[in-house]
């Protein structure tokens, strides 16, 4: 949910505003406005300071480092050199330059060379391998083919830089790691330079006023923080005021949500945090994210490696906040895997111990004729558009009140209430009379609020017009919307299919059951197999839910997402 936030207004003497602001820093819960970019000669050092550090730390966590990368490319350049000079032997370059004749060194295919050339001038081959010469001149007999450069070194002489390389790189690497040893130092300190450039920002964010005697500030709070902040904010030098936030004021977003619910919020925040006005989507993205990232999975197995990795994943500072999140994932898999018999691509309906009560939860079978696992993705996606739609009329109602939301009312109640009755009708709960009935009643009611009401302040023809243009977009869209869901029946089913064609091409390697290389090749197969299924599942998994949310849930919820984060100042 979206927390209510306080809207302040701070008057106080210009040669106060220092201190002002550090004590605001230390209550550590007021946004105050202020610019998001470096304004002046301080702010641009702390900014560019600040982005030196975060680079470092980047590299370092990724065990990037520019030198090193140096050092080894030279390596491998002086290694390749090394293999070519094989092929001349270790030969003294100086005794051969103080010859004083043209020396010229030559490689060609073994069918070109003749041997009478050995008798026609000095030739030394020093090879011959893969059907090639090489060899060397000397003096001024010319041989038709054009020379190769002269080593510009021997193979002594490059072991002697392969050897000093080597050397480098083990003491870039003895650098590299006691930079390593200093992260917590650079992200201290990199805390450090954020927290004191917001506070100037923030400080340098005030309008001025009587010829910059009195400086004015504005800023949001929790509300929840309004006995704490009054207490506080009396004891300062300042003439202060505080009202209810409003959607014109452009409050901070500040979300509140429980340990559960938190874990999905950076996903909310890839979108855009909403407005003050609109609804936190981040408890309906924590549901459905889970429930598709199962399905599109779809794997027993699959589920219990993110499960185990996410413990794992604790153990790694940089991925220490994301490893609940990724064992919460594992888990929704896990159940959903089962659900969908699938374990490690093996189908366990068909396994004879499974007990009766577990078979009776796995979707099998089909429903008129099509398969229950697509079915079911349709109706999970007819579901979490019925809900957007909800949501958007309770919103827009709230927002704009009933009379100018009428157009969405008509649309929900057709749609979602035709739905309901559907659903009913199916199951045979309501007589079909009846059903018939409530029908044309919510199709009279909400043609009215599509066709007559969409707007109450224009003429009825406009609104017919509009009516029928809305009518026509939301019939094609609506139903694309319905299809997109396919996406999580079909990824289930791929990686089921790839992790099955895996196991079935290991066991291959088995022939006849007897000892052989196959037992070798067997678990290679199927860890090197699973392992490139799960990569692909996982990405799939991950990007194809967010569509679903981001793209079909928030443009039928009416989803704006254009909220500023809330950003407290801190010292």
């Amino acid at each position: 949910m979206i927390e209510k936030m306080t809207r302040y207004e701070f008057i106080l003497l210009s040669s106060n505003k220092d201190e002002f602001i550090s004590s605001l820093g230390e209550l550590g819960v007021m946004d105050i406005n202020r610019s998001s970019k470096p304004m002046d000669e301080r702010s641009w050092w702390m900014y560019s300071r600040l982005e030196v550090l975060t680079n470092m730390m980047g590299d370092l966590r990724k065990d990037k480092n520019h030198e090193m990368e140096v050092l080894l490319a030279e390596k491998e350049r002086l290694q390749r050199e090394r293999a070519e000079l094989e092929h001349w032997g270790d030969y003294d370059r100086e005794k051969l330059q103080a010859v004083g004749l043209p020396v010229r060194f030559y490689c060609m295919p073994e069918k070109k060379f003749k041997p009478e050339w050995e008798d026609e001038c000095v030739l030394q081959v020093a090879d011959r391998a893969n059907g090639k010469v090489w060899f060397v001149t000397v003096g001024d007999f010319e041989i038709p083919a054009t020379p190769l450069p002269e080593p510009a070194a021997s193979i002594s002489e490059t072991d002697a830089m392969l050897v000093e390389s080597e050397a480098k790189i083990a003491e870039q690497k003895a650098r590299f790691e006691q930079k390593k040893s200093e992260l917590p130092a650079l992200e201290a300190e990199a805390e450090s330079i954020r927290k004191e450039l917001e506070l100037y920002l923030a400080g340098k964010a005030g309008e001025e006023a009587a010829e910059g005697i009195i400086t004015v500030y504005e800023g949001f709070a929790p509300s929840s923080e309004d006995a704490r902040l009054k207490e506080a904010l009396d004891a300062m030098d300042c003439v202060w005021f505080a009202s209810e936030a409003k959607i014109e004021d452009n409050p901070p977003i500040k979300l509140k949500n429980n340990k559960f619910v938190k874990q999905f919020e950076p996903l909310t925040d890839m979108y855009g945090r909403p407005d003050y006005n609109e609804f936190d989507p981040t408890p309906y993205i924590s549901v459905f994210f889970l429930l598709f990232f199962a399905m599109c999975m779809g794997d027993a197995g699959y589920g219990l490696i993110l499960f185990i990795g996410g413990f794992l994943l604790k153990k790694v500072p940089s991925m220490k906040n994301l490893a609940p999140l990724v064992s919460i994932l594992g888990a929704a898999t896990f159940v959903v895997g089962i659900m969908m018999h699938t374990f490690f691509g093996y189908d366990i309906a068909t396994l004879p111990w499974i007990p009766g009560w577990l078979k009776s939860i796995m979707i099998t079978g089909t429903i008129g004729g099509f398969e229950a696992q697509m079915v079911l993705a349709l109706a999970i996606g007819v579901v979490h558009l019925c809900l957007a739609m909800v949501v958007k009329t309770v919103y827009a109602t709230k927002n704009k009140g009933f009379l100018e939301s009428l157009s969405v009312w008509g649309w929900t109640l057709l749609i979602v209430g035709g739905v309901i009755v559907g659903a009913l009708a199916l199951l045979k709960l309501v007589p079909p009379e009846v059903t018939k009935w409530i029908i044309i009643c919510l199709g009279i009611i909400s043609a009215l609020g599509i066709f007559l009401l969409n707007d109450i302040h224009r003429n009825p023809l406009k609104n017919i017009g509009s009516g029928l243009w809305e009518t026509y977009n939301t019939a094609t869209g609506l139903l694309g919307d319905v299809l997109s869901y396919l996406r999580l029946y079909a990824l289930g089913l791929a990686g089921g299919m790839l992790g099955k064609a895996f196991n079935d091409i290991a066991s291959m390697t088995l022939g006849d059951g007897g000892f052989s290389l196959g037992w070798i090749a067997f678990p290679v197969i199927l860890i090197i197999g699973h392992a490139l299924n799960f990569a692909m599942c996982c990405l799939g998994a991950f990007v194809h839910p967010l569509r679903l949310n981001f793209l079909e849930f928030f443009k039928n919820a009416g989803y704006d997402g254009k909220g500023r984060t809330y950003k407290a100042l801190e010292k």
